[in-house]
C-alpha cells in the first residue's frame, strides 16, 4: 500500500463487541500497547437475544467493580430474576435464579445489544489506554517474522498499515480471519440459525423479568424465546440447529411469524402486538465441537472461536471470559523474553486453549448433552411435570444455568431414577 500510514503495536484486536472490549480493558490494565478496530461505527445494532447472565456481571466486576454498578444504571436495562421453561406439553416451570427473588441485585439482566456493546466500547474509550478505530475493516493479514502486517481500510481513515506482534480476533460469528486463517469451518451440526425481532404490546410479560424459553414440538431441538424489556417491549426470537433447518427446508422468519400468529400457546399474547422494524437473522457457531482457538501469532475470542453455548445459545459471557484469558496469555507472551527468531508462535499461545476449555469445557459438555435431550419431547415433558411438584428438582433445573456442581448431576443415572420416582436428588 504505497504511501500508507504506519501503526506499530503489541496487539491488534479485531472486533469491538463484548469479547474484544473485555480483552482491550484487560490489556490496558496489564500495560500492553493495543489497538482496537471495528468495521462499524458505534452505537450499532447486533442481532441477539439481549439476555445478560450473572456471568456477564461477574466478568465486569473482575474487570472493574464500577462497571457492574454503571451497567445496572442503564435506562434500557431490565433486571432478570429467573427463567420460565415451557414444555412441549404446554406446562410451564418458573425457576428463579435466586432463592431470594426481589431482594438485592438481580442475578441477570436484559439489555439491547446496541446499548450493551456501546456501554463496553465507551468503557474502553474512557480508559484511554487502547487506541480505538471505528468504521474500519482489517484486511490482508500477512504473517511476518516478528508479527503481522494488516491493512486497515476505512472511509475516514488514511491508508494505514498496522504492525502488531499478536492478533486477537473477536470479530464475531462471521469472522473472515477465523475462517481463512484459523481454518474454523461452519459445520451445520455445530451451528445454529436464529431470528429475532422487537415487539410492543406482547401480553403477560413477567413483572420480575423472567425470560421465557418455549420448547414447541415444531421447533425441537430448538426453542422460541420471549425476553421482556422496559416500557412494554420484548425481544422475541427462535433458534434451530442449522442441519435441522436444512433437513426441514425451514424458513425461520416465516416460521416465527406463523407461530406467533397461529400457535395456541402464543396467538392470544401477540394478538395486539406490533413489531418494530423487521425480523433479523443471525448465525451462531456452537461449542458442541472443539476447535483449536489459537495459532501462529493469533487468538480467537468468543463467537469467532465458536464458543456459543449449544443449549442456551449464550455467547456474551463466553466472549467476555475468553477475552479475559486472551489478554492474560497475550500479555504473558508479549512481556516474556524470547529468542529473536521465535516470534509469538502457536505453541506459546496454546495456553489460551487450555485455560478456556478448563473454564468452559465441562459446562459446554453438559450443555451439549442437554441439547441432545431437548430433541425428546417426552423426556422434557417428564422433567417439567415432576419439577412443578418437586421444589428440589426445580432447584436442580435452575442450577443447570447457575451452578456447575449441581449441573454435574445430569451425568448420573441416579438423577434420572430420582426423577422417575419423584424423589429429591441427592447431593
Amino acid at each position: 500500500m504505497q504511501g500508507a500510514a504506519e501503526i506499530k503495536t503489541d496487539v491488534l484486536i479485531v472486533g469491538a463487541g463484548p469479547g474484544g472490549c473485555t480483552a482491550a480493558l484487560k490489556l490496558a490494565q496489564l500495560g500492553v500497547d493495543a489497538v482496537l478496530v471495528d468495521r462499524s461505527r458505534f452505537p450499532r445494532d447486533k442481532v441477539c437475544g439481549d439476555a445478560l447472565s450473572g456471568k456477564v456481571v461477574r466478568c465486569l466486576e473482575r474487570l472493574d467493580p464500577s462497571l457492574a454498578v454503571d451497567l445496572r444504571r442503564q435506562s434500557e436495562l431490565l433486571p432478570s430474576w429467573g427463567v420460565t421453561f415451557v414444555a412441549p406439553s404446554g406446562r410451564s416451570l418458573r425457576v428463579p435464579f435466586s432463592r431470594n427473588t426481589g431482594e438485592g441485585q438481580a442475578p441477570g439482566a436484559i439489555l439491547p445489544r446496541m446499548q450493551f456493546d456501546n456501554f463496553m466500547l465507551d468503557a474502553v474509550k474512557r480508559d484511554g489506554r487502547v487506541r480505538v478505530i471505528e468504521g474500519t475493516t482489517a484486511k490482508q493479514f500477512e504473517r511476518t517474522n516478528d508479527g503481522w502486517t494488516v491493512d486497515l481500510v476505512g472511509q475516514h481513515l488514511p491508508h494505514t498499515r498496522c504492525h502488531p506482534e499478536l492478533i486477537l480476533d473477536a470479530s464475531g460469528a462471521n469472522s473472515h480471519f477465523a475462517r481463512h486463517v484459523g481454518k474454523l469451518p461452519m459445520e451445520p451440526r455445530h451451528h445454529c440459525a436464529g431470528v429475532r425481532a422487537y415487539f410492543q404490546g406482547v401480553t403477560n410479560l413477567d413483572a420480575q423479568g423472567f425470560i421465557e424459553l418455549i420448547f414447541l414440538e415444531e421447533l425441537l431441538p430448538g426453542y422460541l424465546w420471549i425476553f421482556p424489556l422496559p416500557n412494554g417491549r420484548a425481544n422475541v426470537g427462535l433458534g434451530l440447529r442449522s442441519d435441522v433447518v436444512r433437513k426441514r427446508g425451514a424458513d425461520l422468519k416465516a416460521l416465527m411469524t406463523q407461530l406467533i400468529t397461529e400457535h395456541p400457546q402464543l396467538k392470544a399474547r401477540f394478538a395486539n402486538a406490533t413489531m418494530e422494524g423487521t425480523i433479523q437473522g443471525m448465525g451462531l457457531p456452537l461449542a458442541s465441537k472443539r476447535w483449536p482457538i489459537s495459532g501462529d501469532g493469533y487468538i480467537l475470542i468468543g463467537d469467532a472461536a465458536h464458543l456459543i453455548d449449544p443449549f442456551t445459545g449464550e455467547g456474551i459471557s463466553h466472549a467476555m471470559i475468553s477475552g479475559m484469558h486472551a489478554a492474560d496469555v497475550a500479555a504473558s507472551v508479549i512481556t516474556t523474553p524470547r529468542p529473536a527468531t521465535s516470534g509469538a508462535g502457536g505453541q506459546r499461545l496454546h495456553e489460551y486453549d487450555q485455560r478456556v476449555w478448563k473454564r468452559l469445557g465441562k459446562e459446554i459438555g453438559i450443555s451439549t448433552r442437554l441439547q441432545q435431550l431437548a430433541n425428546k419431547p417426552w423426556l422434557f415433558n417428564l422433567v417439567v411435570n415432576k419439577a412443578i411438584n418437586n421444589p428440589a428438582l426445580a432447584d436442580t433445573i435452575s442450577s443447570m444455568f447457575n451452578d456447575l456442581d449441581m449441573r454435574e448431576r445430569l451425568k448420573s443415572p441416579r438423577f434420572y431414577m430420582d426423577l422417575l420416582l419423584g424423589r429429591s436428588p441427592k447431593p
